[in-house]
């Protein structure tokens, strides 16, 4: 299943981790930090079972505008993509 997040206003960590969030449909627990993230992502379980993929478009406005909170927030897609067979990225 593809989640697309639309990268486009997110120019910060806070708000990258609020579309990611939205776009997995994570639930209403979630931390909104690094630990929290990494911790829904290698879990999935309120999703259905299968592969999913987090379309993120315009990953660049991000990488432009905090590049500290882009490295952070792709090392831990890294990490989650290593250990969730059920999870993959894609940048576009």
């Amino acid at each position: 299943m593809r989640h697309v997040l639309d990268g486009t206003g997110l120019h910060d960590r806070g708000s990258a981790l609020d579309g990611i969030a939205a776009a997995l449909s994570f639930p209403d627990y979630f931390g909104r930090n690094l630990d929290a993230l990494r911790d829904c992502l290698l879990d999935l379980s309120w999703l259905p079972a299968g592969e999913h993929v987090l379309v993120w478009r315009h990953h660049e406005v991000l990488r432009g505008d905090d590049p500290t909170a882009y490295e952070r927030i792709v090392a831990v897609l890294d990490q989650a993509v290593e250990e969730n067979p059920e999870f993959r990225y894609q940048l576009s």
